[in-house]
């Protein structure tokens, strides 16, 4: 034991000498006001980690954004989803912060965005910058905090990334976040892992009931336990100042005193993202939306932000034996929440068998699987399932069912059709589309040749062939055809599309190619006129929008302007 305790110092030691490595006081708050979170890194999302702090804006857009250290412009991405607009600043020691979900760019930089966007005629575009080309300073203002892209609010996305491109946390480099709250469990379960494994009298799946201490922590009443088993949680953290239910730092559990499990959300690549689908228990998360972090790595798990793993995180109950299991939930100010389980050995002779589903489709982790209906097919390809599985595919007259929603996969799958019963002159306006939970159809990107159609898709549901007759829509917001508009510092269309969504659009003035920026959450094109490309004082607008099966609308009007 005092061996197993020297060593544990060590681990501790060096990692905390390897943080004290960083530097400390070289970023800055990228913003003008005290960092308050709306999420932390590392925290889980849907089919991948957070790679960075989501700073919060006080629920409003164009806060100053600042470089958080000297350096040059690297790169700039500008998208509809995603980050939105984006900013990479490249360091001199060797680091990258990343700014995303910005309102616009600070002047000279908006310039440069601009010059280029116009040569490509588009809005969607990707440039890097020569080194030094773009210099900043520390403090320098870059940006304007907004909330473009897949953002659900106002708020700075900021990451700083090593040489690797690997996303870091970016409190280990001395950011400052305020936070005297302890985490919260929302949740503790119960796994039975071993065949032959049992938690009360039970194979399934056991929610433990919580009993608050008076210290705060936690216990629950004794598991009676026999096999091997493992734990899960629930659990999340608020900073001060804010509501959001952020991720943890660290999540640490021991056996009788013996460290058996660490988890550490310090740095990680994106690479490795989507395999926290394996780290969360995805059949609950599908069911019942709420992510379970398992205590035990499954085989196959190569996430690197575990620590030590003792038996990987698995434990062994022995029959007539006791146990204590300890787990401890911090945050990165050293907050922490105890919970601690009595666990005795007790093997039951009554039961309840997990359940089980066998169908005719074995799916090989390793190998994959294939199905084929009457006109339509299934490829998973070796490597899409973490782990072997039967599912259940059904194929009817126009539509088959893959499964459901409840088994993650690392790698698309495809699936085929054969329209040869449709009209050649039809098939443009069709797709491959998902039942929705709520019985709507969702577009999914299909490859088209002769009477074959296909898709790739990481998502088991049902899948069918959809058609969309119907062009998007265009109207004006902001004015109208034939109006003098000399006081307007925008011109605003809203454009929308009822089934396969907008895949295209384009404006011009007078013929002459104007830059609209797409925001798909408002369903809104907006033109600034300070561009200075609408020059004429009289002007014919054209903007035409396409969906994703090929039906164009084309609005015109005209306007006015001095």
């Amino acid at each position: 034991m005092k061996k197993a305790t020297s060593l544990l110092f060590l681990v501790l030691f060096s990692t905390l000498q390897a943080q004290n490595e960083l530097p400390q006081d070289y970023f800055q708050n990228p913003l003008n006001v005290p960092i308050v979170l709306a999420g932390t890194f590392g925290e889980l999302r849907s089919n991948h980690f957070h790679s960075g702090l989501d700073i919060k804006t006080q629920q409003r857009e164009g806060l100053e954004v600042n470089a958080s250290a000297e350096g040059y412009i690297s790169r700039i991405k500008i998208q509809h989803y995603g980050y939105g607009k984006a900013l990479y600043v490249q360091h001199p020691n060797g680091y990258t912060t990343v700014y995303g979900h910005l309102q616009k760019l600070a002047p000279k930089l908006k310039e440069y965005l601009r010059k280029n966007q116009y040569q490509k005629e588009s809005y969607e575009i990707e440039l890097f910058p020569e080194p030094g080309e773009l210099k900043v300073e520390k403090g320098e203002l870059i940006a304007y905090s907004g909330n473009t892209g897949g953002s659900g609010g106002p708020h700075l996305h900021f990451e700083i990334r090593d040489a690797a491109q690997r996303p870091m946390n970016a409190q280990m480099f001395g950011l400052d976040v305020a936070d005297s709250r302890k985490p919260i469990i929302e949740g503790l379960y119960a796994y039975p892992i071993g065949d032959d494994a049992h938690i009360n009298n039970s194979q399934e799946r056991q929610k433990l009931r919580l009993i608050p201490q008076n210290d705060g922590s936690y216990t629950t009443p004794e598991v009676e336990a026999c096999g091997e088993i493992g734990f899960g949680i629930s659990t999340v953290d608020q900073q001060d100042m804010a509501y959001n239910h952020n991720g943890v730092y660290r999540i640490e559990a021991d056996m009788n005193g013996d460290q058996v499990f660490e988890i550490d959300f310090d740095k990680f690549s994106f690479s490795e993202t989507r395999h926290l689908n394996q780290l969360i228990d995805y059949e609950y998360y599908a069911n019942n939306r709420n992510r379970v972090q398992k205590l035990f790595r499954d085989p196959g798990n190569p996430l690197s932000i575990y620590g030590n793993l003792e038996s990987e995180g698995k434990l062994h109950i022995k029959d007539s034996l006791d146990y204590q299991y300890t787990i401890r939930v911090t945050d990165f100010k050293g907050n922490e929440k105890l919970v601690r389980i009595p666990i005795k050995g007790q093997v039951s002779d009554n039961i309840k068998k997990r359940e089980t589903l066998e169908t005719d489709f074995l799916a090989s982790a390793d190998n994959g699987l294939s199905a084929k209906g009457n006109i339509m097919d299934v490829y998973i390809p070796g490597g899409s399932l973490y782990k072997d599985a039967y599912l259940d595919i059904n194929f009817t007259e126009d539509m088959v069912e893959v499964h459901k929603d409840d088994i993650p996969l690392h790698k698309s799958f495809t699936i085929g059709f054969d329209v040869s019963e449709y009209p050649a002159e039809e098939r443009e306006q069709l797709f491959i589309a998902r039942l929705s939970d709520n019985g709507k159809p969702i577009y999914n990107s299909t490859r088209k040749k002769g009477n074959r159609f296909t898709t790739g898709t990481r998502t088991f549901g049902k899948y069918f062939i959809a058609k969309d007759t119907v062009a998007p829509k265009v109207a004006p917001i902001n004015f109208y055809d034939g109006q003098w508009i000399s006081n307007i510092e925008t011109l605003k269309v809203r454009i929308s599309d009822d089934l396969s969504g907008i895949d295209a659009y384009r404006a011009t003035v007078n013929g002459k190619f104007i830059l609209m920026e797409y925001e798909y959450k408002n369903n809104t094109l907006t033109h600034y006129f300070s561009d200075n490309v609408v020059s004429e004082t009289e002007s014919d607008l054209k903007v035409i929008v396409t969906d994703n099966v090929g039906n164009t609308t084309t609005y015109t009007a005209k306007f006015y302007r001095k």
